[in-house]
């Protein structure tokens, strides 16, 4: 099934200013497993230069400059993408990493530093994840089943909220308020899976979903809903990264279409740039239609 997304966002100023460079992180991930079939990017006002570059975590980038001053920025993606079905578990594990706990080759190590590297643990996030390790002292446990405990553990621990201020969350907050957006859960579970010896990163992307109705000869889309969202994903030998969404407990599938990652939230975030000091009006829309 086809599905067509429009995405926009705008920031409207009181006045005319001078747009600072912007870098765009509106592309479909690489690893992305829902095939996309057609995509645009229109950037209004035109902007002076435009260039389309790979950063050191494989992410597409599209960095811009702006030469006149303008009243409003407005970013329009509009991509085609094929939401047919997908099995979450289509992967291998490489047989060193069927139980946790295991140990990555060396090569793998060396590439996984920055998606090993934690702070020392809290007082909070040893109590957390202290059924994992009370288990694993008796028994290694498979990896795919501490995958999806670990990840329904966050998600039954964390009640999520729309929050619209700036920033991510601590672990140590977001245990302590049992509550917060898709960023912070998201950002939790990479903090746990780090902990316990899994290499992990933060992604952001679109999330699609899909309300299907029936009738007597067909499927039917009743309506569609799409919004930015993050989640977490681990690095698992032979299956390589593995997208778990905490806010539904679920392993990603057709509707996450990941578009950046990074070790840290800032390097996976959807726009980054800046104005001169105004008033802005900030606004975002996406629509779904199926072809």
């Amino acid at each position: 099934m086809q599905i067509a997304l429009t995405h926009r966002t705008r920031y409207q100023f009181d006045r005319s200013v001078r747009i600072g460079p912007h870098a765009v992180r509106l592309y479909p991930a690489p690893h992305c497993r829902t095939p996309i079939l057609s995509y645009a990017l229109n950037v209004e006002p035109h902007a002076d230069t435009i260039l389309w570059h790979t950063d050191s975590d494989g992410n597409t980038v599209v960095n811009m400059t702006f030469a006149t001053a303008a009243t409003a920025l407005q970013i329009d993606v509009k991509l085609v993408a094929d939401l047919s079905p997908l099995n979450p578990f289509e992967f291998q594990i490489g047989p060193q990493a069927h139980t946790w706990p295991f140990q990555y080759g060396p090569d793998a190590a060396h590439d996984m530093v920055a998606f090993l590297a934690h702070d020392p643990e809290s007082a909070a996030l040893h109590e957390f994840l202290a059924p994992f390790r009370q288990q694993r002292n008796q028994a290694p446990i498979p990896t795919i089943d501490l995958l999806v405990r670990l990840n329904q553990h966050v998600f039954t621990h964390t009640h999520y909220n729309t929050r619209m201020l700036p920033g991510v969350q601590s672990p140590e907050e977001t245990l302590a308020l049992k509550s917060g957006s898709c960023r912070d859960s998201a950002w939790l579970l990479v903090h746990c899976l780090r902990q316990l010896g899994i290499a992990a990163r933060f992604a952001s992307g679109y999330l699609i979903e899909i309300k299907w109705g029936q009738t007597p000869f067909n499927s039917a889309v009743n309506s569609g809903h799409a919004d930015l969202h993050a989640w977490a994903e681990a690095w698992i030998p032979g299956a390589g990264w593995i997208g778990l969404d905490a806010t539904s407990g679920l392993l990603a599938g057709e509707g996450h279409i990941p578009l950046a990652c990074g070790a840290i939230p800032c390097k996976a975030a959807p726009i980054a740039g800046s104005t001169e000091p105004c008033q802005v009006d900030f606004s975002f829309a996406m629509d779904v239609t199926q072809i």
